[in-house]
C-alpha cells in the first residue's frame, strides 16, 4: 500500500506529502472529522513514509520498518490509546510519551506519536501535552486525531496544524468494496450508503446481521405512538445492550430521520440512505413535521455525544425516545 492507494481525501494526503517532501512537516498536526474516514490510516501512512526503508516521500506497506508501524511496535512510532480497562489517556501516559520524545531515535529519523483519540485525555494529560507542544523535542512529530476538537483546550489547538477530514462519497466507499472486498454491486452501494461516509464503519459491517437489526429498529421506532411512555422504555431497552450497538442504532436513527426529511423536500429517491425501505419512507414522509425531525436530528448527535463520553447508554437512549413519544 502507498499514499495513492488511500481512499479518498487526495487533498489532505497531499499537503501532507508536499510538506514531508520538502522537509517543512509541522512538528504538531490535528486530524479532525468523523470516525473511520481514514484519519488514523492517513496518519500511520505519514508514519511509514518517514521511516520507510524502501520508498521516499512515500511507503511499500512491506518493508519492515511499514510492518512494525502497522503491528504498532517500531521503537519510534508510539500510538497513545486509553490503557485496557481505561477510559481515558492519563498524564501518566503523556508524561512517558514526553521522555521518550526526549530520547534519541533508534532509526536516526522523527520520532512520532499518534493520539486516537485524543479527546480522551483528561484535562491534566491535555495540560501535560500542552507543555510539549510549548517546547517539542528536537526531530519529533505528533498528530492528534479526533471526531471533533471541541473536547480539546483551545490552546492545544492552536498549536496544532489542523487538517480537517469530510465523510467520504458514497461512490468511493462502493469502489472500493466492489474492486477490494469483492463484494456485488448493489450490496457494496446499499453497504456505502449506510455508511454515511465513514469507510471504517462499512468494512466492520455484517451485512446480513445490519439487515436485520435495521428491520427490526424500524419496528420498533414505527410503534412508537403518542404517550406510549412504556413502549419507549421496552424499545430503549432492546437498543442499549452495549455501546457499540447503541452508537450503531443512534447513527441509524439520524438517517432515517434525515432520510424523512430529505425525501418530505425532494421527493428524490437518490437522496435516502436507507433506499431499500423507500415504501416506509414514503408512508412516513407524508405525515412530516419539518420542525420536529430537525429537533430528533440533534436529539440524536446529542445522544451520540453523550455515549461517546460513556453517559448512561441506557438512560441518553430512553430519554431522546421518550422524548419522541411526548413529541409525536
Amino acid at each position: 500500500m502507498s499514499f495513492s492507494q488511500i481512499v479518498g481525501h487526495q487533498k489532505q494526503v497531499e499537503i501532507v506529502r508536499q510538506a514531508l517532501n520538502h522537509g517543512r512537516l509541522h512538528h504538531a498536526y490535528l486530524f479532525l472529522g468523523m470516525e473511520g474516514v481514514g484519519k488514523k490510516t492517513i496518519a500511520l501512512g505519514l508514519a511509514k513514509a518517514i521511516h520507510c526503508s524502501a520508498a521516499t516521500g512515500d511507503f511499500c506497506g512491506e518493508c519492515a520498518d511499514c510492518a512494525r508501524i502497522q503491528d504498532g511496535n517500531h521503537p519510534d512510532v508510539r500510538i497513545i490509546e486509553p490503557l485496557a480497562g481505561k477510559k481515558e489517556i492519563s498524564i501518566q501516559q503523556i508524561r512517558e510519551l514526553e521522555k521518550e520524545l526526549n530520547f534519541r531515535s533508534f532509526s536516526g529519523k522523527k520520532k512520532i506519536a499518534i493520539l486516537n483519540p485524543a479527546t480522551l485525555m483528561n484535562l491534566s494529560a491535555q495540560n501535560a501535552l500542552l507543555k510539549t507542544l510549548e517546547e517539542p523535542p528536537r526531530d519529533s512529530l505528533l498528530i492528534l486525531i479526533a471526531a471533533n476538537g471541541g473536547a480539546l483546550l483551545p490552546t492545544l489547538r492552536s498549536r496544532c496544524l489542523r487538517i480537517s477530514f469530510g465523510p467520504l462519497a458514497r461512490d468511493l466507499i462502493s469502489g472500493f468494496l466492489v474492486s477490494r472486498k469483492g463484494l456485488e454491486a448493489e450490496t457494496a452501494e446499499f453497504l456505502a450508503a449506510m455508511s454515511l461516509g465513514s469507510l471504517g464503519a462499512v468494512v466492520s459491517i455484517d451485512t446480513q446481521e445490519l439487515l436485520e437489526r435495521r428491520r427490526e429498529w424500524v419496528r420498533l421506532i414505527s410503534g412508537l405512538r403518542a404517550g406510549d411512555y412504556r413502549a419507549a422504555t421496552d424499545a430503549a431497552e432492546v437498543v442499549a445492550g452495549s455501546k457499540d450497538d447503541s452508537l450503531r442504532f443512534l447513527e441509524w436513527l439520524e438517517s432515517w430521520v434525515r432520510d424523512l426529511l430529505a425525501y418530505s423536500v425532494t421527493r428524490n429517491p437518490q437522496d435516502i440512505v436507507n433506499i431499500d425501505m423507500l415504501p416506509q419512507i414514503q408512508r412516513q414522509s407524508a405525515t412530516t413535521d419539518f420542525e420536529r425531525l430537525f429537533s430528533r436530528i440533534a436529539e440524536a448527535k446529542a445522544a451520540i455525544g453523550g455515549i461517546q463520553r460513556n453517559l448512561n447508554r441506557r438512560m441518553v437512549i430512553e430519554d431522546l425516545l421518550l422524548n419522541a413519544v411526548e413529541a409525536s
